[in-house]
């Protein structure tokens, strides 16, 4: 009895068999997951991509009307790639528009942020081409922190924070390692 010898790479195990349908599914997932991260997120702390809405070409010069959006969202291009992620923005009470993170040195995005540096922001599912400057006069940044936590005091607003529990108390002082950004838009 003489068996024919197999010659390597010849054998036609199961798994063979099934390791392209494998690899196209697991393909799919990567394709599907990627997808829907791109069109939910930024969700919570994961950052997104591409951020989706009605784009909003008209310059905005009072943007008071930020304080009632309870999230709002930032993408701008890190290393030619977009990157969006939540935010606190508020308005000051002449209109200025200003987005801001705590410690912003720990944080991915906001050293990244270079001078005249283009964004889009999301209001509302509206989205509108910004310009955004890292702020550092101190009274500017007091200044803001007062409009910030002013708009904390709304329900809906501080409803979304992370931190939960009661507004801050309007005399919270502002940490020395708050960042923030001054929003204008882009024409």
């Amino acid at each position: 009895m003489s068996a024919e010898p197999r010659t390597a790479g010849t054998s036609s195990s199961p798994v063979r068999k099934f390791l392209p349908g494998i690899a196209a599914a697991l393909a799919l997932a990567v394709v599907a997951g990627g997808l829907v991260w791109a069109v939910n997120c930024p969700c919570e702390r994961t950052p997104g991509f591409i951020l989706l809405g009605d784009t909003h070409e008209q310059p905005v010069a009072d943007w008071s009307f930020a304080n009632d959006v309870s999230l709002c969202q930032i993408q701008i291009g890190i290393w030619l790639r977009p990157h969006s992620v939540n935010v606190n923005c508020m308005a000051t009470p002449d209109g200025e528009l200003f987005i801001s993170c705590s410690t912003g040195a720990n944080k991915y995005w906001c050293p990244r942020v270079e001078t005249d540096h283009s964004g889009r922001l999301r209001l509302d599912g509206v989205v509108y081409p910004v310009v955004l400057n890292r702020v550092l006069d101190p009274a500017t940044l007091d200044r803001v922190w007062a409009a910030r936590i002013r708009k904390l005091q709304k329900p809906a607003v501080h409803a979304r924070q992370p931190s939960g529990g009661q507004p801050p108390p309007l005399d919270t002082p502002r940490p020395a390692d708050w960042w923030t950004f001054r929003v204008v838009s882009r024409s």
